[in-house]
């Protein structure tokens, strides 16, 4: 898999952005990627070294679609934890 393949897009939220502070950035990631894949992609597209990465599994949510029920689909989110100086400029606005 490709590095950009594995990183689909950052997550944008209230609690990510609060995470910033701590340097923690959080990401979707494919279904299939796990943490060794996740730390070299992020080595290779941003920058920076990972000290550390943890992976959560997002289970889908049922919602209402007009008079049956469906299922949004499952997801995978990385946090990725850096060093003290380092950080992603892509979440800097630039």
């Amino acid at each position: 898999m490709n590095s950009n393949d594995i990183i689909i897009k950052p997550v944008i939220s209230e609690k990510s952005t609060g995470m910033m502070e701590d340097n923690k950035y959080v990401f979707k990631v494919a279904i299939s990627a796990n943490k060794l894949t996740v730390k070299t992609a992020v080595k290779e597209i941003f920058g920076v070294m990972p000290e550390k990465v943890n992976i959560v599994n997002v289970r889908g949510k049922n919602r209402r679609l007009r008079y049956r029920m469906g299922k949004r689909s499952a997801w995978k989110k990385a946090i990725i934890t850096l060093k003290a100086g380092d950080k992603i400029e892509i979440f800097e606005g630039q």
